[in-house]
């Protein structure tokens, strides 16, 4: 099967799915080395990149032609994860509703202000309602850029609350100064630019 160019909103989940594969047999193929170890995490992709997507597999089953035979067919659901804060204090024990592809999930908010929810694979938006308030978020599921991407790194700072406006790509002063306000903010040395030390412990408090 030929290379899959990645396009906006894609993750190894979203490309296996629409292949009829599991996501372990793409991410793990030889052929996905490089990207594997570049990339490091299957939901964090960026538009150009190429997935090899193997063939799938034929197999076969035994069984009596004169019985009844059940077959299942297993899905592998994604999991979003996101953590809510309102001004760095997590928004603890709150109920929460998420629609998307038509169908609505619902919940309560950890201690810690955690959802973690099996979403379709295939997932591009979804909107959360939070709390008594019913305070909505759209959310773009898969479009953000690896951290090792500028436009990555302002992905994340934005989504934290440190505004970069745009994220293009482009270290202007803007930029710079939400990465200060983070360094600051973790006690790193400010610098406004998005150095090893700084990606890391954004990626770590972002969590992917």
């Amino acid at each position: 099967m030929p290379q899959y160019t990645v396009k906006q909103g894609d993750c190894i989940s979203s490309i296996a799915d629409r292949y009829g594969l599991f996501w372990e047999q793409v991410w793990n193929h030889p052929s996905n080395s490089g990207l594997k170890a570049n990339r490091r995490d299957p939901n964090v992709l960026r538009p150009g990149d190429l997935v090899y997507v193997p063939d799938k597999r034929e197999k076969t089953e035994a069984g009596a032609t004169d019985q009844l035979h059940r077959f299942r067919k297993k899905g592998v659901p994604a999991k979003l994860r996101l953590r809510l804060l309102d001004e760095d204090e997590p928004l603890a024990n709150q109920p929460y509703s998420f629609e998307i592809d038509g169908r609505t999930y619902s919940g309560t908010t950890d201690s810690d202000g955690r959802i973690e929810q099996s979403i379709p694979p295939g997932a591009r938006q979804g909107k959360l309602i939070v709390g008594e308030s019913r305070d909505e978020y759209m959310l773009d599921l898969g479009h953000i850029d690896p951290i090792s991407e500028i436009s990555g790194v302002q992905a994340r700072l934005n989504n934290l609350g440190y505004d970069c406006g745009a994220a293009d790509g482009v270290v202007g002063p803007r930029t710079r100064t939400a990465i200060r306000e983070f360094q600051r903010a973790l006690g790193l040395r400010e610098t406004g630019e998005a150095d090893d030390q700084t990606r890391r412990r954004l990626e770590q408090e972002y969590g992917v």
